[in-house]
């Protein structure tokens, strides 16, 4: 079987209150944590407005979770490109790529919020454009070309790397969200995708036809893409059972909700919901038949991979969105759940111990009988030891008894 890769998405959506130096702190130990239960892929956003989104350059910040950790990939989720000349950017990821010993994953966005191109002045018209431009001069930088070009944002004067990425070829991928240009994009540049916005209604509705945007794409530049590099994000909080994940999440969640996509972002098509029952039941789908988000149990969220696994016809990367709907012990547990009971289920880690103990409880009559023929032929003769296994015989047989009896036979 194909095996499914598994990380976080830190936008980072914190809300406004706590100290942001503690807040870099306890994202830093999210890494950690995450890295210490063997997920694949830790990414980080790049934001410079809002107050919720409060890391400017996930270069930094992932320079500093690269120290703190041991396997873990770290992604660029994801550099706004309009916003930087990309003769920087190159330098920046290629000396993070040897600083993390090749554990780099480049992401690219054209700018996520409009707040942060317009302080730097840029039309929102332009983003896109300029994004497509840029990588186009990256992947040539990346390569070891020495490049002269006049663009009309920047320019490149017999431009080259002094170093080049540690890795052989330095994963890339695009931000893609509802509309099909990150998916375009991904395909004429054969690069992977980060699907941002797969965790709205209007996102998952897109999932199923955006693939088609890539591979149309790729085969028009002759490129080739691949599903094992299209990460999906999903949002989820596990717990031991539903009604305790519910409980520790539907405060955070309503006013994440309400306080942060509706009255500060305004999100297209957010309305603020009152009830913050009634929103829990909106945002993990209840009477639909797929969703991307899932407040529940381990179980559920094995449920809702496979199924959406099944509607897009395929992904090879899960990003959990990580945020702050329930308090710090129930998050890390969360991710911890998620480790223990999610990722085996899906990748078939289980699958061989669980055909092992279905074939012993199968067998265990036969396999048993033999085993204790086997010590009863090598004790006889030796009276000593016949007396004492005949012993053992007997009191195995009164545990069986009382085992097979019902349970308010055996209480009395």
């Amino acid at each position: 079987m194909t095996r499914i890769r598994f990380g976080t998405f830190l936008a980072p959506h914190h809300p406004v209150g706590e100290h942001p130096t503690l807040q870099f702190q306890r994202d830093l130990g999210l890494a950690e944590h995450l890295d210490r239960l063997g997920f694949d892929e830790f990414w980080c956003g790049e934001h410079h407005s809002s107050g919720w989104e409060m890391i400017a350059s996930p270069e930094l910040f992932l320079a500093m979770a690269a120290g703190r950790t041991q396997r873990i990939r770290l992604g660029t989720g994801v550099v706004s490109l309009p916003y930087h000349h990309p003769f920087n950017v190159a330098q920046r990821i290629v000396q993070l790529d040897h600083m993390t010993f090749g554990r780099v994953i480049f992401g690219t966005g054209p700018g996520a919020l409009p707040s942060d191109a317009r302080t730097f002045g840029i039309d929102y018209m332009l983003l896109r454009d300029r994004q497509d431009e840029a990588i186009g001069i990256l992947r040539r930088l990346f390569a070891g070309e020495r490049i002269t070009y006049k663009g009309e944002w920047f320019q490149l004067n017999d431009a080259q790397l002094q170093i080049l990425p540690y890795q052989e070829e330095l994963p890339m991928a695009a931000a893609s969200s509802i509309s099909p240009s990150g998916m375009q994009l991904a395909g004429k540049y054969g690069m992977g995708v980060l699907s941002i916005a797969s965790t709205s209604q209007e996102g998952l509705q897109a999932l199923p036809t955006q693939w088609s945007f890539a591979e149309e794409s790729a085969k028009k530049h002759d490129q080739k893409v691949d599903r094992k590099n299209w990460r999906v994000v999903m949002a989820w909080h596990l717990a031991e059972s539903k009604k305790q994940a519910e409980q520790e999440a539907v405060d955070g969640l309503h006013h994440w909700h309400n306080e942060y996509n509706v009255r500060v972002l305004g999100r297209p098509g957010s309305v603020h919901v009152a009830d913050k029952w009634e929103l829990l039941a909106r945002v993990t789908g209840i009477g639909n038949a797929v969703g991307t988000s899932v407040i529940g149990t381990p179980d559920e969220m094995v449920k809702t991979i496979r199924a959406l696994q099944e509607v897009t016809g395929g992904f090879g990367v899960v990003l959990g969105f990580a945020h702050d709907w329930a308090n710090r012990e129930a998050t890390l547990r969360s991710w911890e759940l998620f480790a223990r009971y999610v990722v085996p289920e899906i990748n078939g880690h289980t699958r061989n111990l669980k055909a092992s103990a279905e074939y012993l409880a199968a067998n265990k009559v036969e396999l048993m009988s033999g085993l204790t023929a086997a010590i009863a032929a090598k004790v006889q003769g030796n009276k000593t030891a016949e007396e004492a296994f005949a012993v053992t015989r007997q009191k195995m047989a009164v545990q069986a008894q009382v085992g097979a009896r019902e349970p308010d036979e055996a209480a009395q």
